[in-house]
């Protein structure tokens, strides 16, 4: 079965919408600015090579990307293919947690999932074609207490293009740049929060929501941020704080957040590869 984009979407690779999210004010960075050697050299995939060769020829992978020339574009691609596949449904999870597992029960049942679905994807096909990437969890500053919303999931790939992580929200069809330069989940919300004109969005596919509401509604969530990862044959979970905020333990009052480390770090928690 052949999974290909539209033609009309190639089109926004080229596209920019220009956006006034935040505030002018000037916060300083809520992350330190020390270096933490954290994830230096860690595996960031729990699939091996035949799982994703499987991944990668089913869902025709390597046709999708054939025209790309860049990390860059083949993030974009393979995003708004994965964005555009279901509807977001807050509320349905997954028996399985793989990305084939979730990508037939969506292309032969029907189904509809929820946001860490489409991160988990998304993570899953960049790796396929050769892109480092990995699922991050977005909590907000109430996350203990808060009854529900309190987490969203979005997906960082690492782009050989700019040396850097960027910042994919699947659900929401959103990669944000300053400028030409794409932006991880960090330097997303400083850009939202100092009011940064060069913030752009580039939109994978209409949700019917404004660039501006999308920030202020995101910003909330970019608090907390958490990875795994596998390091020495161990998978580690690992979560970024704020410099003068406690380390959270329980998820919306009742379930526990199974966390190894935390860190202060913005460049522990963003190596270079």
């Amino acid at each position: 079965m052949k999974f290909l984009v539209k033609p009309v979407l190639l089109l926004f690779v080229l596209m920019l919408a220009f956006t006034a999210c935040g505030n002018q004010t000037e916060p300083e960075s809520p992350y330190s600015d020390e270096q933490e050697d954290i994830m230096q050299g860690v595996d960031w995939t729990m699939y091996d090579e035949e799982y994703l060769e499987k991944l990668r020829t089913k869902y025709n992978l390597d046709e999708l990307v054939a025209n790309c020339d860049t990390d860059m574009e083949k993030t974009i691609v393979i995003s708004t293919w994965v964005s555009g596949l279901w509807e977001h449904d807050g509320y349905n999870a997954p028996q399985q947690t793989d990305p084939i597992y979730i990508l037939d029960q969506v292309t032969e049942n029907g189904e509809n999932f929820r946001c860490q679905e489409y991160g988990i994807v998304i993570d899953g096909c960049l790796k396929a074609v050769g892109i480092q990437a990995r699922t991050i969890g977005l909590k907000t500053a109430d996350v203990e207490t808060r009854e529900f919303g309190a987490g969203h999931v979005v997906t960082e790939a690492y782009l050989t293009d700019y040396e850097k992580w960027v910042f994919i929200d699947g659900q929401c069809g959103v990669i944000p740049t300053l400028g030409d330069v794409p932006l991880n989940a960090v330097e997303f919300a400083q850009a939202i929060n100092t009011g940064d004109k060069d913030l752009n969005l580039i939109r994978l596919l209409d949700t019917g929501i404004s660039d501006k509401d999308y920030c202020a509604w995101v910003a909330e969530y970019i608090y907390y941020l958490d990875v795994t990862f596998k390091k020495d044959d161990i998978w580690q979970h690992i979560m970024l704080v704020p410099t003068d905020a406690p380390n959270p333990t329980i998820f919306q009052n009742t379930h526990v957040l199974d966390i190894d480390t935390y860190t202060n770090s913005k460049a522990g928690f963003y190596p270079d590869i």
